[in-house]
């Protein structure tokens, strides 16, 4: 018995998988959008399982608030200030050399995504963000890639199945995303790391269908569930499949994808904070910003991220021209101090 195929031995033995589904997790390549809640499950459970190539993409750094739902953080990495895309991609190597892990310290865009699942053959939502969630529908249904959509907040969760020709896709069922401020945010309802895990397994579960050959298997309905209340329901929306003038799959309009309905500016859910994009700007010098910035504060830095406090406030800066401003949810605030220390 080879080391690989007596780690996967308890799942080989699950006969829907079985040794072809094995052979079919070994060549398979997972475009991974998101490193925190959903996310750092997601990436562990697909490594474990003997999924052949993860492609990670994440943004954001860790804090101490991360710990509480993101398993695969502790605290020597919350004080190493490196990005979760770089943290997550040292812990997963650890757990399965053989796994090749392709992390990138990127905002997912529309300049971007559509290298970024180049040659995927699944595309997974590990994020918190509705417009990204958008934008991996554009692109699955352009490319005809299948994704699997999932959110939670508080201690409920939705998740579902977008396989493109075959269900319908996420425009059908959510025309559009909800207004900003309309409705809670972990901020405000907060999030228990139970929903997380729950919604996560479920979306691992349905990776590992397609991935394993047995799409056939993956559920046709919006699944939604409310732990603290031990609901479980699935609706019925397959009927919606041609039967909507969806934009996206029936019509092709890819908006998100086209750049049309984004904006530079992202306040980020339960971190007192905004992040700001810039078209055209990139390639900044972390190490020429932190000569500059060093009389004018604390400054920190590393080679994925420079971390600037002032005045209570504190800009993390990233070598593509994003930077993320925590102590304030006022992109305008964000914006003006963006500009008073890196330029207009």
């Amino acid at each position: 018995m080879t080391a690989s195929t007596e780690r996967h031995s308890r799942q080989v033995r699950f006969a829907p998988i079985g040794e072809e589904g094995q052979r079919r997790l070994a060549a398979a390549r997972v475009t991974l959008v998101g490193a925190g809640a959903l996310g750092s499950v997601l990436a562990n459970v697909l490594v474990r399982a003997g999924v052949g190539y993860l492609r990670l993409i994440d943004r954001d750094f860790l804090d101490l608030s991360n710990l509480q739902r993101q398993v695969l953080y502790d605290e020597a990495d919350v004080a190493s200030g490196l990005p979760k895309a770089i943290v997550a991609a040292n812990k997963l190597r650890a757990i399965d050399s053989s796994v090749s892990i392709d992390p990138h310290v990127k905002d997912v865009d529309a300049t971007n995504v559509e290298a970024f699942v180049e040659g995927a053959d699944l595309i997974l939502d590990g994020t918190d963000n509705f417009e990204i969630r958008y934008l991996l529908n554009d692109v699955a249904v352009k490319r005809g890639v299948p994704w699997v959509f999932a959110g939670c907040l508080g201690a409920s969760g939705q998740g579902m199945v977008v396989r493109p020709g075959q269900t319908p896709c996420l425009r059908c069922v959510l025309p559009d995303p909800p207004e900003a401020g309309a409705g809670e945010t972990c901020d405000s309802a907060g999030i228990l790391a139970t929903a997380i895990q729950f919604v996560a397994a479920w979306q691992a579960n349905e990776a590992l269908k397609i991935l394993s050959g047995n799409a056939a298997a993956c559920s046709p309905d919006l699944f939604t569930f409310d732990l603290w209340d031990s609901r479980v329901h699935s609706m019925r929306v397959a009927h919606l499949l041609g039967q909507t003038d969806c934009p996206c799959c029936q019509r092709r309009q890819f908006d998100w994808l086209a750049g049309e309905r984004t904006s530079h500016a992202a306040v980020l859910c339960g971190r007192n904070a905004v992040q700001l994009n810039f078209a055209g700007r990139s390639n900044l010098s972390l190490a020429d910003l932190a000569a500059r910035l060093a009389p004018l504060g604390e400054v920190r830095s590393n080679p994925y991220l420079l971390r600037f406090t002032v005045s209570e406030r504190t800009l993390t800066l990233f070598p593509d021209g994003r930077a993320i401003v925590q102590g304030t949810e006022d992109p305008a605030e964000a914006r003006t101090m963006y500009a008073r220390y890196v330029g207009a």
